[in-house]
C-alpha cells in the first residue's frame, strides 16, 4: 500500500514541480532572462528533480563527482525509469537533455523544456535527429552540458543495451569530453510496469571523461564502444552486472 502511495506522491510532485519550476522558466523567458549558470534555466531542472525525489523518499548518492566538474560535457547514461531522469536533472549542473519530441507537446512541460534549452529529437526522422544534435552542439559551445541516453528508450534490466550512434556524432562534432555514467538502484525503487515506488538510493557513477579532441566522424563507433565498455566495466565491478559485448544499435 505504501509503495502505491509513494507512486502517487511521485506523480503528483512531478506535476506540481513542472508547474512551479517549469512555470518559472516560462516567466523568465518572458522577461528576457539569459540562460547561464545559476540562472532560472539552470536551477529549475535541479529543483524539479530533487523536489520530486524527496517527496517520494528517494535519495541520490554520487560517486566520482570530480568527473562532472566544469562545463561543456556530454553526459552519457543508461536509462531505466523516470526516476533516473529526475536524478540526473537534480544533480547535473547547467544541463540540457536531448529528449523525445513528444514531451515537448505536453502542456506546460513542453514550453518549459523549450525555454530551459532542452532539445527535442525525432528519433524516427534521421535528418531531423541530426538537426537536434546541431542544436545541442550550439548549447555546448555556449558552455552548457548535454545529457543523452544512447540506448534510446527505457530498459527493463541493468545490463546495457546497444547504443545509438547519434550521441557520439554529437560528441565528435562538439569536440568536448564524454562523461560515461552508470545509474544503479532504479529498478529496486520503481519497477517498470508497476504502480509502485519504494524508498531507496539511486547511485550515480561518474566515470573518467573520454576526450574527443581531434576525433572525426569516422571515429564515432570507436568512441561509442569505449563509452559502452567503461559503463559495462563499472556495472560489472561494482554490482556484478554483466552486459553483452558491445554492438551498435
Amino acid at each position: 500500500m505504501m509503495a502505491f502511495v509513494r507512486f502517487l506522491l511521485l506523480q503528483l510532485s512531478v506535476a506540481v514541480g513542472t508547474i512551479l519550476f517549469g512555470g518559472s522558466c516560462i516567466v523568465a523567458a518572458l522577461f528576457g532572462v539569459r540562460d547561464r549558470p545559476g540562472s532560472t534555466y539552470d536551477l529549475a531542472p535541479r529543483r524539479w528533480g530533487r523536489f520530486a525525489l524527496w517527496m517520494a523518499g528517494i535519495r541520490v548518492q554520487e560517486h566520482g563527482v570530480e568527473h562532472k566538474q566544469g562545463t561543456g560535457h556530454i553526459f552519457v547514461a543508461n536509462h531505466l525509469s523516470l526516476v533516473d531522469v529526475l536524478a540526473l536533472a537534480g544533480h547535473l549542473p547547467w544541463i540540457k537533455f536531448v529528449a523525445k519530441a513528444e514531451l515537448f507537446r505536453v502542456p506546460i512541460l513542453g514550453p518549459a523544456m523549450r525555454r530551459a534549452g532542452m532539445i527535442p529529437i525525432e528519433r524516427a526522422n534521421r535528418k531531423a535527429a541530426f538537426g537536434a544534435y546541431t542544436t545541442a552542439t550550439e548549447r555546448i559551445r555556449a558552455g552548457a552540458s548535454v545529457g543523452v541516453y544512447p540506448e534510446g528508450t527505457r530498459g527493463r534490466a541493468y545490463p546495457l543495451r546497444p547504443f545509438k550512434k547519434g550521441p557520439f556524432v554529437l560528441a565528435v562534432q562538439a569536440q568536448v569530453p564524454v562523461v560515461p555514467m552508470f545509474v544503479y538502484g532504479v529498478l529496486e525503487i520503481a519497477p517498470r510496469g508497476r504502480f509502485q515506488v519504494h524508498p531507496g538510493t539511486i547511485h550515480l557513477h561518474y566515470l573518467p571523461p573520454i576526450p574527443t579532441a581531434g576525433l572525426t566522424y569516422d571515429d564515432r563507433d570507436a568512441l561509442a564502444r569505449r563509452t559502452y565498455e567503461a559503463m559495462a566495466t563499472c556495472a560489472r565491478d561494482r554490482y556484478g552486472i554483466v552486459s553483452p559485448p558491445y554492438g551498435p544499435g
